[in-house]
């Protein structure tokens, strides 16, 4: 798009200008004067000038002219519309913070409106790519974002993961393409340990970079100790315990194929012998395992969003709890709970407060030494609160 094309303006309502002039990026359909510039009148992915009600141009942006979020902000320069040059500016952006964090080249390139690229995510293992696209705006410039990531990174390959949940909620298709040759499998390395990522076929992209740093707290805690990693998918937390030293790991997924991929990265990193999986849902297998009377040093949660939508708030909080009290039921004295959350409705003083119920309840003390959150490829956006979302804390649980 060029720049010397005047964008059709979309006039907000009195007032409704104070989000985006602290920063936010998202503009609600009830935010537009819909009586001078109805919404129907434009079409999903078109870019707008963003004005005031006086007229006065604040950024231009993306719509969605049905969605609840109706608009995205791309640019606060409105003369200058989001195209291929603008992303390579902004993917460059991305790849400089991910390069100073980071000595090796796998981690999230970009993560949405924290990188000022709403709707698009990717993710780098190595030489290939994986992209995901959640909004009309990105997904009419597909081909301009395909051409800034090979002309900034040059990659061997990239995945367009777009048969996730997101699309269906933006009104967008699904499918899978690849440009060029995508192995089923890309490697790559997260604190000091290899893993094979199912980037064809697995969750997501493949992989969960988000929870880098606290896995790394979990290594330092490991040594010596029987782990329970429960939702494990690939193996992400049970083979870095296992590769720092833990005594034994078992994985619990309700995926086979999630199993049969953790004893190939366990076996990557010489520690299958110390690693074992259980099939099935994690409440039934926690509830055998209680039954059976085992017990370890560490159990960690790392479950899927339980809080998908606001309206899920009662249930998905009662779901944590129930969890957490079966988790703490297993764990042998003074052992250690790793309790995550992905979801972003479940606040970071809810889970902790999950955490001491929980503990309560079986008549024990809880001790919280360790917080964590989402790694610097991940970065939070000041002004966007759901951006911020990743949630770890690591108690001690205890008789007094």
């Amino acid at each position: 798009m060029s720049s010397a094309s005047p964008l059709p303006q979309l006039l907000l309502k009195a007032q409704a200008d104070r989000r985006l002039k602290r920063g936010h990026l998202w503009i609600y359909s009830n935010e537009v004067d819909v009586e001078r510039t109805p919404l129907k009148d434009f079409t999903p992915g078109q870019q707008v000038q963003v004005c005031t009600q006086q007229g006065k141009p604040l950024a231009i942006a993306t719509l969605n002219p049905g969605g609840l979020i109706c608009g995205r902000v791309v640019n606060r320069d409105v003369s200058h519309p989001l195209d291929k040059s603008l992303l390579v500016h902004r993917i460059k952006q991305a790849l400089a913070l991910r390069e100073a964090c980071f000595d090796k080249p796998f981690y999230r390139l970009v993560y949405g409106d924290s990188d000022l690229l709403p709707g698009l995510v990717v993710d780098r293992f190595g030489d290939y790519l994986v992209v995901q696209i959640a909004t009309w705006g990105m997904e009419l410039l597909k081909e301009s974002v395909v051409a800034a990531l090979q002309q900034c990174l040059k990659p061997t390959a990239i995945l367009l993961r777009n048969d996730h949940s997101a699309r269906a909620a933006e009104g967008l298709p699904e499918y899978v393409e690849a440009i060029g040759d995508v192995p089923e499998a890309a490697e790559l390395e997260e604190n000091g340990v290899r893993f094979l990522a199912p980037i064809a076929t697995g969750q997501k992209t493949g992989w969960f970079y988000d929870h880098r740093d606290s896995r790394a707290m979990l290594q330092r805690l490991a040594p010596g100790k029987r782990v329970l990693d429960v939702f494990s998918y690939v193996g992400g937390w049970g083979v870095q315990a296992a590769a720092a030293g833990a005594s034994e790991v078992i994985c619990v997924d309700a995926s086979e194929q999630a199993l049969q991929w953790v004893g190939e990265n366990a076996a990557l990193n010489g520690v299958d012998e110390r690693m074992s999986g259980l099939h099935g849902k994690a409440v039934a297998v926690l509830k055998d395992l209680i039954a059976q009377n085992e017990s370890f040093d560490i159990v960690v949660l790392d479950p899927p969003a339980f809080i998908k939508r606001k309206k899920d708030q009662k249930s998905g909080e009662a779901a944590y709890r129930h969890l957490n009290e079966l988790a703490m039921r297993l764990l042998a004295r003074d052992g250690l709970l790793v309790s995550a959350s992905c979801s972003m409705h479940l606040q970071r003083d809810t889970l902790v407060e999950i955490v001491r119920g929980a503990a309560r309840h079986l008549d024990r003390h809880a001790q919280i030494l360790h917080q964590g959150g989402q790694g610097a490829d991940h970065p939070v956006h000041p002004a966007i609160a759901e951006t911020d979302y990743l949630k770890a804390v690591f108690a001690r649980v205890y008789l007094p």
